[in-house]
Parts: structure tokens; sequence; C-alpha cells
């Protein structure tokens, strides 16, 4: 009895769920502030703060057991991890940016921004930027969208990033007596010519890797004119730290 009432005593008499009701309330405020700007959260911060979510409750007779090493730290998910969450800060405001700088072109599907493992991903429409079964590009009509990708890229946010440029084509065979003897030759050249323009327009060569996938990597159904379409794309992704 005497050891109860001194553990009331020490906790001003209050009972002592509402210690760990506290860490709920200020976990809950957290997780409304990031979801109030998603695009500005990143994933490491996220799942953290998920994880935390689901840990409310399991500690309820001792309290305050949310603030204690648990898996996520014996993972590495620490103070010192703090540099790299803000690099992933830095990915998802360059998104953000880019996906304002072209929202015109986003609406008429002459760009598109996504994201996955390797990076930030702007993909341009061949059929927009490029001749039917050429690598020279429609400058009078693109020069406005390669500037603001240039822009984009050797802006101080983006600083020491590195970028891939990956040409893609659908499955149509190219013509046997044309230029192009495949589909490789095709989509490396116009890789190739887009890098040219981009750092003819400012942005650091030194930063690029170029490469040709031909038809080997659809993000569409090459069955349909439609997919063929969406698979015809040149992808100038801003690499992760973790795909340089």
């Amino acid at each position: 009895m005497a050891r109860r009432a001194k553990k009331k005593q020490e906790l001003g008499g209050l009972a002592e769920w509402i210690v760990t009701y506290g860490d709920m309330i200020t976990l809950l405020l957290v997780f409304f502030v990031a979801l109030f700007e998603i695009t500005e959260v990143d994933v490491t911060q996220y799942s953290q703060l998920i994880s935390s979510l689901n840990n409310i409750g399991m500690g309820a007779t001792t309290g305050g057991n949310t603030l204690s090493a648990g898996r996520l730290a014996e993972l590495g998910n620490s103070i010192s991890t703090l540099p790299s969450m803000e690099k992933g800060k830095l990915l998802a405001t360059a998104k953000t940016k880019a996906v304002s700088l072209f929202q015109p072109e986003i609406k008429s599907n002459k760009v598109r921004i996504t994201s996955d493992e390797k990076g930030l991903v702007i993909s341009l429409a061949s059929d927009a930027f490029f001749r039917p079964a050429s690598a020279d590009i429609n400058i009078e009509e693109t020069r406005g969208m390669l500037v603001r990708l240039a822009e984009l890229l050797k802006s101080p946010e983006l600083e020491g990033r590195t970028f891939r440029i990956e040409g893609h084509t659908d499955r149509t065979a190219t013509d046997p007596g044309g230029q192009w003897f495949s589909n490789w030759e095709l989509s490396s050249a116009r890789s190739l010519t887009v890098l040219h323009f981009l750092t003819d327009f400012g942005a650091p060569e030194s930063r690029f890797q170029v490469a040709g996938y031909a038809d080997t990597v659809p993000i569409a159904d090459n069955a349909t004119p439609e997919g063929r379409a969406y698979n015809r794309r040149v992808d100038v992704i801003i690499l992760d730290e973790g795909h340089l």
C-alpha cells in the first residue's frame, strides 16, 4: 500500500494512463500537421510517424514508452539519420517545384512527373518532343519546356545531385532501311539529344548519366496505340541517394 501511495504521489495525483494519453495527443497533432502538406513529408519520416502511432497503447500501464529506443532506432532511424531525411525532403520540394513549372504540359500529357525507387522522374512524351522515328528534337515547340527543365536541374536545392536520362520506345520495329538499325540506337540517340539541349541551356553536364532501353521498360500496354504512345518517352531522373 505504501509503494502504491508513493507512486500516486510522484504522478501528482493523476492516474497512470494520463501519461500515455498525453503521448497519443502529441503524436496525433504531429500526424495532422504532416497531413496538412503531404507533398513535403519525407517517406522515412512518415513511416516513423505511422510506426509510433501503431505503438500507442502497448505500454499503457507504465506510460512514456513511446519515447524509448525501439526497432526503428535499431535499424538506424535515429537522430544521426536527419541529414539523409533532409535530402529526401529537398527531393520532395523539387517535385513540388517541377509540378508547378510544368503544369500546362502535365495537363496536355506532354510531361508526366512521378516518383519511384530511383528518385524523381520527369517523363517527356516522345511524340511531343521528337518527329516520328527520329532523334531530331522539335525545338521550336519544346524550347520553353527544355529551358525550364534545365533551370530546375541547376537550381540550388538540387546542387550535388546526379541525373540520368533514359530513352524508351514502343515495341514497333524500326525501318531496316532507315537511319536506326534498332530501337536501341533510337532510344539512346534521343537521350543524347535531350542531354545536349539541357546542357546547352545551362544544366551541369558532369552530373548526367545517359542510357537507352529500347522497348524493354514499358509503362503501358504495347497492344494499344495509347499504350505505345505512353511507352515512347525520355525520362529525366533526379536520382535518389541510393541510385547514384
